[in-house]
């Protein structure tokens, strides 16, 4: 199949009714999360609401042990909360689905599969027919540019690499919401910036909606629109600071004075 047909294959797979951009894609409401420590308990949440529109990449950035991926994983549906709800285009989140699509820090890769057969795990899991997986994975490995790694395994790639397979695989099951738990926390400087401006161009091509979190102040400015700033533990909400930065952005825009200027508000914000 030629590169246009898999890409239009995959665009129509993706096809969605108009996006109402007033109603959030992802709502988290009231949430509440305590956990026993010694037998007493320890409030790691209190009182998170927030809210992500459709095609909208948002970061959450806090001090470690915060309750950031506590947090991610109550909206992934991997922990219940205490008190609270979440939604995904209205409707409850129980437990984990197929809107939400996770990438984490470490490398979560079969290692006994090859890289497609990685990405087309999901799918095959969903019942997808031979063909229509092909198609599906041709498509995303050429998005995130490891065509020719197609019958690779993990051991013989390097972590950036095997972030990409994981935010292929994450995202060739067409998940509503992409949720990202540090995922380049683990990459050395150089390929971390490599892999932020991979995403950043990802992003602009399948218009996902994104929640991501790092403790990165500077990647969570270059990466997103709006950047929730959490306090420490118990996490709550302590600001949100929408980033008005142009949308094509290259590594030079971190010596920008504007850049600078949203790093220490967010830097105050979290030692205020």
């Amino acid at each position: 199949m030629t590169r246009a047909a898999s890409t239009q294959t995959a665009t129509a797979t993706r096809a969605q009714p108009e996006l109402d951009q007033d109603q959030p894609k992802l709502a988290v409401s009231g949430v509440y999360k305590s956990f026993q420590s010694q037998g007493k308990p320890l409030m790691v949440l209190q009182d998170i609401d927030l809210e992500i529109y459709p095609r909208e990449f948002t970061c959450l950035v806090g001090s470690s042990g915060c309750g950031k991926s506590t947090l991610l994983n109550i909206v992934a549906g991997l922990m219940s909360p205490s008190a609270g709800k979440i939604a995904v285009d209205g409707r409850p989140v129980t437990g984990p689905g197929s809107d939400r699509g996770m990438v984490f820090q470490t490398y979560t890769l079969y290692p006994w599969l090859t890289v497609a057969g990685n990405i087309q795990f999901g799918l095959r899991l969903r019942g997808m027919s031979r063909g229509e997986r092909r198609d599906r994975v041709a498509y995303y490995l050429d998005v995130v540019g490891l065509s020719q790694f197609a019958d690779a395994y993990p051991k013989q790639l390097s972590g950036g690499m095997k972030q990409r397979v994981a935010i292929a695989r994450a995202l060739a099951n067409d998940p509503e919401v992409l949720l990202m738990d540090e995922p380049f926390g683990a990459l050395d400087a150089q390929t971390k910036e490599q892999m932020q401006q991979f995403l950043l161009r990802l992003w602009r091509q399948t218009h996902t909606t994104v929640l991501m979190i790092t403790h990165d102040i500077e990647e969570a400015i270059f990466l997103s629109q709006r950047v929730y700033v959490m306090s420490a533990r118990p996490g709550k909400i302590k600001r949100t600071i929408p980033i008005e930065l142009p949308p094509n952005r290259e590594l030079e825009i971190k010596l920008d004075p504007e850049f600078i200027d949203i790093k220490r508000d967010i830097i105050q914000s979290l030692h205020r």
